[in-house]
């Protein structure tokens, strides 16, 4: 299968934003903020209204993958064909009502999934499916808010028939990274990827010899640069609304991906399991 090319020019600012040198940042601030203007400026327009020099445009070009500014246009001008630019980067205002809260809550999360659909590398993903497949053991770590994606993680890779663990608590998580081996994989789940704990069991478990596959937000993070497998999401923070809430919904979709390939790869295994934890739960309804 081919590798999908990632062609949003918003999601890849937004995945290397936080590591952007301070000139290069001002100038994705103005495209993260007007992008229906800068597709019809000039490079030189730009400079000028950002008052950066061409060659900082060109470097951010280059931060993102992209050849140069003609090519990053052109993502910009595809994505405001796709998306109504007025629901692009609406905030959440102290005098909206329930309707409005709502609305702008379920859109964010709308563009955080289609971003991260376009952000997500195929190949990385088939590369993630086939390494918990053979894994002979799957440990799964996060802290914090993303212990809870790491949870549904554990949830429904047992449900394919996936030797797995999770823990959330930093003492477990390097106790158990420890003692894995290179027939193991690890699945850490951070939104930042700058969790100090998380970057030490990574590095513990690949001491071992265990392969890491990460889930963040952030290209150019500490953990990211661990990984043997990168998987991207890509999150937009709001007044209300911090990247990471924003992240989990993108996270989950992830998640789930990878579960419905194990499944495929899997069939008999995973079908065979679902049909005895349908027969045991049928026992506690009423």
């Amino acid at each position: 299968m081919k590798a999908r090319t990632p062609n949003s020019g918003l999601a890849r600012i937004q995945a290397v934003y936080k590591d952007l040198p301070p000139k290069v940042k001002t100038v994705a601030d103005h495209i993260l903020a007007q992008p229906q203007d800068v597709v019809h400026l000039s490079i030189t327009q730009l400079a000028e209204v950002t008052r950066c020099a061409e060659a900082t445009i060109f470097r951010l070009c280059r931060l993102i993958g992209m050849k140069g500014y003609q090519e990053l246009k052109i993502s910009l001008a595809g994505e405001m064909v796709e998306q109504p630019v007025q629901n692009i980067h609406e905030e959440v205002l102290p005098e909206d009502d329930m309707a409005q809260v709502a609305r702008k809550v379920f859109t964010s999360n709308i563009i955080g999934i289609t971003d991260t659909l376009q952000l997500l590398d195929t190949q990385s993903l088939i590369a993630a499916v086939q390494l918990l497949n053979s894994a002979r053991n799957v440990c799964i770590y996060a802290v914090g808010g993303s212990a809870p994606i790491a949870m549904d993680a554990y949830n429904k890779f047992i449900r394919a028939g996936i030797s797995c663990v999770m823990h959330s608590d930093p003492h477990l998580q390097l106790t158990t990274a420890a003692l894995l081996g290179p027939e193991s994989v690890v699945l850490a789940i951070s939104h930042s990827g700058s969790s100090k704990d998380l970057i030490e069991v990574v590095k513990a478990a690949g001491k071992t010899g265990a392969k890491t596959i990460v889930i963040t937000s952030y290209t150019k993070s500490s953990l990211a640069q661990l990984a043997d497998v990168k998987l991207y999401s890509s999150t937009r923070e709001t007044s209300f609304r911090t990247e990471a809430i924003s992240a989990r919904i993108a996270q989950l979709c992830i998640i789930d991906s990878l579960y419905v390939g194990l499944s495929l790869a899997r069939q008999e295994e995973t079908l065979g399991n679902l049909q005895k934890i349908r027969e045991v739960i049928s026992t506690k309804r009423l």
